[in-house]
């Protein structure tokens, strides 16, 4: 015979392998046994399948379904609609709005869904419980695993069909949502063309007529080095019509005059440059830099001469100047790119070639 245990109470256990006991018997009992008191446990309705209980599952079967529609909505504008950025004013705009609005809103409708069914469907119960220490009984694991499907049948999906189909609806988008931006990439390169757009600035001799780019400040006054005093450095764009413009915003450069053993060890590290990209890229004691951040493209434009790093004041990213500006010190993970100089006929500073490394943000380069 299996020896029967007493609770603290002195009241003998339940049987809860007997067959007459239904799911809410033992999670009953195993409430009692933990010495769990339910004050209240009441439902919202009088009695299933009310009509004030039909209201409720259409409303949330409605939030389900509005759900999943936007989501969808966010699937279809994240694949068809015009992404490609272009100068002006085009439907290229709208993509990042369009798609923020719709798979915001389409979670929002989610949480609203969720959170209606636990308030109105859910039955209302307050208990209270003495915490113990010992360890599980195999009866006790039975009432717990008991109890975890009495509070699947407390969801009421399978008395409510309208329900069930609205979550399977509602969630299959989610779920293609959440891929999306993994395997969207897959659908077009945007490095597409011999020329890619991200990797040409207004530094690149195809825009002046084949002839190389001087670096020009602001006003469009070309700089010759005497321009820039040892240690100092100074904000260039390219000396084409509307260089200096947002029309090429990937364009603004930091010239930095460097002082002779900073110089030496930049030129070395450039020289020495494992892609040979940056090879040959300095003149004299001068060394250029894309002002673009490669974390998220804020200007990296903060000079510390002392430590001879490029300080991005957005998220703090920090490139070492005398290393090819390679980052570190914040989230930034690729260098800066390195623009090649020369000087002209004229003694004046001029771009080489355009830049060797893509200009931008990091996500620019994922396919």
């Amino acid at each position: 015979m299996t020896a029967v245990h007493h609770d603290e109470t002195g009241t003998p256990p339940v049987d809860v392998n007997d067959p007459r006991m239904t799911r809410f018997d033992i999670v009953k009992e195993g409430l009692r046994r933990d010495d769990i008191e339910i004050v209240t446990y009441e439902s919202h309705f009088h009695g299933p399948n009310s009509k004030a209980e039909k209201r409720i599952v259409r409303n949330i079967s409605f939030l389900f379904l509005l759900s999943g529609a936007l989501t969808l909505a966010f699937l279809v504008f994240f694949i068809v609609w015009p992404w490609e950025w272009e100068l002006g004013h085009s439907l290229s705009d709208y993509y990042t709005p369009i798609l923020g609005v719709t798979l915001g809103l389409g979670l929002l409708a989610l949480g609203f869904a969720i959170l209606a069914w636990a308030k109105k469907l859910l039955p209302h119960e307050l208990s209270i419980q003495d915490r113990h220490g010992d360890p599980s009984s195999d009866e006790e694991r039975l009432i717990t695993g008991q109890t975890i499907m009495y509070l699947g049948d407390e969801l009421g999906v399978q008395r409510r069909p309208l329900l069930k189909g609205a979550i399977a609806l509602g969630a299959a988008p989610l779920g293609l949502a959440i891929a999306a931006p993994l395997v969207g990439g897959l659908i077009q390169n945007p490095h597409k063309g011999e020329e890619p757009m991200m990797y040409r600035t207004g530094f690149n001799p195809a825009g002046n007529g084949g002839k190389p780019v001087r670096l020009t400040r602001e006003d469009g006054s070309p700089i010759r080095p005497e321009d820039v005093s040892a240690g100092g450095q100074m904000t260039v764009f390219p000396g084409i019509p509307h260089g200096a413009t947002n029309e090429h915003a990937d364009s603004p450069t930091l010239l930095i005059h460097l002082r002779a053993d900073d110089a030496a060890t930049t030129r070395a590290a450039a020289d020495g440059d494992k892609n040979g990209r940056n090879k040959g890229s300095m003149w004299g004691n001068y060394v250029a830099y894309s002002k673009i951040c490669t974390h998220a493209g804020c200007p990296a434009s903060l000079y510390e001469q002392q430590t001879n790093r490029l300080l991005c004041p957005c998220h703090q990213s920090q490139f070492l100047i005398t290393d090819n500006a390679q980052p570190v010190f914040g989230p930034a993970t690729r260098r800066l790119p390195m623009l090649p100089l020369t000087v002209d006929e004229e003694g004046f500073f001029v771009a080489a070639s355009d830049f060797k490394d893509t200009v931008g943000p990091d996500f620019w380069e994922r396919p």
